[in-house]
This record gives structure tokens, C-alpha cells and sequence, in this order.
């Protein structure tokens, strides 16, 4: 690993830190005069109930970082731009569910039809990016199989709508603990900075910025909270980790780095499936499944410390899997 690739990924993630860092101190005062607050269920833990008022829609800050620092080095690897393209695509459909609800003052933003509708047409977009515009064809590299790859064919456009959805539902549910969402990304990011490092990839830029805005966003997001990045910012990571494993040809390994966020989106739906079939009975206290820790005596900096150590360690693993 040479300097200049080493500096490939400091510097973006320098001058993301400061975009991201900065724009939070202009930012969240302007959230806080639009009212973009933050309304906790009554049904959660009662903890949160004092979250309520917080600004949200702080995943602004992270584009911002993400989009300066991305677009200065799209001049010396242009296969950041797919990776920018979708997650910047996932946070507009989340900023306008954001935004839907703060204006109409409702809970609801868009549908969920609305919402899968925009997400499947951005995922298709970005896959003829990444294989007419980077000239990377969509096959997946096997995990722990050297030389091994995936090939799905006239499947393969299908399959990456569905990992590509599932990613950004995970990413989202994972966003219920201050500092939570953005700390276990920060450990899947590094595992692709890490193999785009090995792979010579230039796109190495990209995990940079956003390990660089996240941390610039962490000054605001860690316990106790000042904002919430929001759907903004939750969407538009899954976005991020489905666009770098992509262009890595490492998609297969989003399930052994991105553990918490398909934990959270699986218990859910083994909790509501339960729930219905048992006419009201619970396997977890309460789901997405950080909540069920919670309930049972964790503080929300010891559920945030446990993930991500998780995720380092199963990130540490998956290393090894790219040989």
C-alpha cells in the first residue's frame, strides 16, 4: 500500500470531517426555526420520550461532506460517481419523506408504495451506471472462495434491487440509538475503504469522505444527541454501503459486515409475523431489536459500543474472506 493511496483516503475524509463538522453548526439552528423535530412514540422506551424536540433531517450534514469531498476526486477515479449517484438518490427519497412530514406537520411522509417505487428506479439507474459508465459487470465475488464469483445473468438487475432495498430498509431501522446508525457504518465503511485499498480501487475516496463525514456528523449525533440524521441520512447510507459493495463486486459480503442492519430489519419482521400469528404474543421486548436491549436494563451507549464492536469484529472476518 503506497502513500498515494493511503492519501486517497485521508484526504477525503479530512475535508469531509469539515464540511460535515461545520455545516452542523449553521444547520441545526435553521432545523431548529423549521420545527424539524423529532416526535418519539409513546409505545417506545419511555427514555426516549425526552429525545422529543430534537432536530432532525441532520443527514444533510453527512451529503454535504460526502458530495464535496466525492466530487473534488471523481477527477482521479470516476467509479465514485455511481457510489455518489445512489446514495445521494436514497437521501433525497428520504429528505423528502423528512421534509413531507414536517411541512403537512404529520407523521406519515411518503407511502410505501411511494417510497419502493423511487428506490427500485434509482437502484436500476445505478446498476446501468456501474456497468455502461464504470465498466464493472454485477457479478459477486463469493466470500471465503478465492477467485469465485456469483454470476446471475438477466438476475442479476433483480437481485441488486432487492440487496440494494434490503440494505437501506436495514441502514434505516438501524437508526433508533443516538450515534447508533452512523457508529456501525463507520465499522462496515472501513471493511470497503480496507478492500478497495487491496483491490487498487480508486473508490477507496469514497469510503473516506464518508467515514470523514460521519465522524464530523458524530460531533452532534453521539449521546446525548443535539440532531438526528433522519430518513436523510439512514436511507442514504444503505445507499452508500450497497453502492461501494457494488462497485467492489463484494455485495455478498453485506450480510456478514452489515450483521446489525440485517438483525434489525429481521427481527422486526419475526416480531410482527409472531405477533399476528400468536393473536398478540412477543418474542422480543420490542423491535427493531436495539429496543429489546434497551428495555432490558442496556443505556443507549452500551447498545451503540456492543454493535459496533460487532461490526469490527465481523468486519475483521470478512478481511479475511476477500482472499
Amino acid at each position: 500500500m503506497t502513500t498515494a493511496e493511503l492519501s486517497n483516503v485521508i484526504f477525503p475524509m479530512l475535508i469531509a470531517f469539515a464540511v460535515s463538522a461545520v455545516s452542523g453548526h449553521f444547520l441545526i439552528p435553521e432545523l431548529i426555526k423549521l420545527k424539524a423535530e423529532q416526535t418519539e412514540r409513546a409505545v417506545g422506551p419511555k427514555s426516549h420520550l425526552k429525545k422529543t424536540g430534537t432536530p432532525n433531517m441532520g443527514g444533510l450534514m453527512i451529503l454535504a461532506g460526502l458530495t464535496v469531498a466525492c466530487l473534488l476526486y471523481s477527477v482521479k477515479d470516476r467509479d465514485v460517481i455511481p457510489v455518489l449517484f445512489l446514495t445521494l438518490g436514497f437521501g433525497i427519497v428520504g429528505f423528502t419523506d423528512d421534509y413531507i412530514k414536517v411541512k403537512k406537520k404529520r407523521s406519515d411522509g411518503l407511502s410505501v408504495k411511494q417510497k419502493m417505487l423511487f428506490q427500485i428506479i434509482i437502484s436500476i439507474v445505478f446498476g446501468l451506471l456501474v456497468v455502461h459508465f464504470s465498466g464493472i459487470d454485477l457479478d459477486m465475488k463469493i466470500p471465503f472462495f478465492a477467485g469465485y464469483y456469483l454470476r446471475l445473468g438477466i438476475l442479476s438487475f433483480p437481485s441488486l434491487v432487492f440487496i440494494a432495498v434490503a440494505t437501506v430498509n436495514g441502514t434505516n431501522f438501524t437508526d433508533g440509538v443516538d450515534g447508533l446508525a452512523s457508529c456501525v457504518t463507520v465499522g462496515t465503511t472501513l471493511f470497503f475503504t480496507i478492500a478497495a485499498l487491496m483491490a487498487g480501487s480508486g473508490v477507496s475516496a469514497a469510503g473516506g469522505a464518508m467515514i470523514g463525514a460521519l465522524l464530523g456528523f458524530l460531533l452532534y449525533n453521539a449521546y446525548p444527541a443535539k440532531v438526528f440524521m433522519g430518513d436523510t441520512g439512514s436511507l442514504a447510507l444503505g445507499g452508500f454501503i450497497t453502492g461501494m459493495a457494488y462497485v467492489l463486486q463484494l455485495p455478498l459480503f453485506i450480510p456478514i459486515v452489515g450483521f446489525i442492519y440485517v438483525i434489525e430489519i429481521v427481527s422486526v419482521i419475526i416480531q410482527v409475523t409472531y405477533f399476528k400469528a400468536t393473536h398478540g404474543k412477543r418474542i422480543f421486548r420490542m423491535t427493531p431489536i436495539h429496543h429489546h436491549f434497551e428495555l432490558g436494563g442496556w443505556s443507549e451507549v452500551r447498545v451503540v459500543a456492543v454493535f459496533t464492536i460487532v461490526t469490527v469484529i465481523l468486519s475483521s472476518i470478512a478481511l479475511l474472506g476477500l482472499w
